[in-house]
């Protein structure tokens, strides 16, 4: 449905012909982490994100997963774990 409170005029999944029902009945405003994102909007009522009604939570516990400024670090340290004995295995294979 589209929004009646904080962003209105887009399309919100919390918008019900009651009103929103996310909890306290409308979205929050970005927080310093969100700034340079690809998915900030501006509003009269402010800027908020596109994507989640509420961002610091995206933030509470790291890096946003739906940031799009920040750099992916996940897939670096997924890289940097490599099994010994699985490495040792491949490597005696090729001589």
């Amino acid at each position: 449905m589209i929004c009646q409170t904080t962003r209105k005029g887009h399309e919100c999944a919390f918008m019900t012909p009651e009103g929103c029902s996310y909890n306290g009945g409308s979205c929050y405003q970005i927080i310093e982490s969100c700034n340079g994102c690809g998915r900030v909007i501006s509003h009269e009522t402010g800027w908020y994100c596109a994507k989640y009604p509420e961002p610091e939570k995206k933030w509470r516990h790291g890096h946003c997963n739906l940031a799009t400024h920040v750099a992916g670090s996940a897939t670096e340290a997924n890289a940097a774990r490599i099994n010994p004995i699985k490495a040792s295995k491949r490597g005696a294979g090729r001589k």
